[in-house]
């Protein structure tokens, strides 16, 4: 049986490369868009407003803003 300290120091350090990935893979998909568009398909794809925010190196505020800009404007025309 495993000790539990080392199991947990596993599945952070699990975790910790997960995020490295999911990063660098929303880097590859948003690093020749705009902002709006980069966090609208980075939106799309699942991931937090943080995580949008250290890819496309702006505020958390600024992706809710153009994040909540997209989802009222398809909303008009849905």
């Amino acid at each position: 049986m495993v000790p539990r300290e080392i199991e947990d120091k596993a599945v952070k350090n699990l975790a910790q490369k997960l995020d490295l990935i999911t990063n660098l893979l929303a880097f590859l998909v948003a690093s020749d868009k705009s902002i709006t568009e980069g966090a609208r398909l980075l939106k799309m794809a699942g991931l937090d407003n943080h995580t949008i925010a250290s890819v496309l190196n702006t505020t958390e505020g600024t992706v809710r803003v153009v994040t909540s800009n997209l989802r009222t404007r398809t909303g008009r025309r849905g």
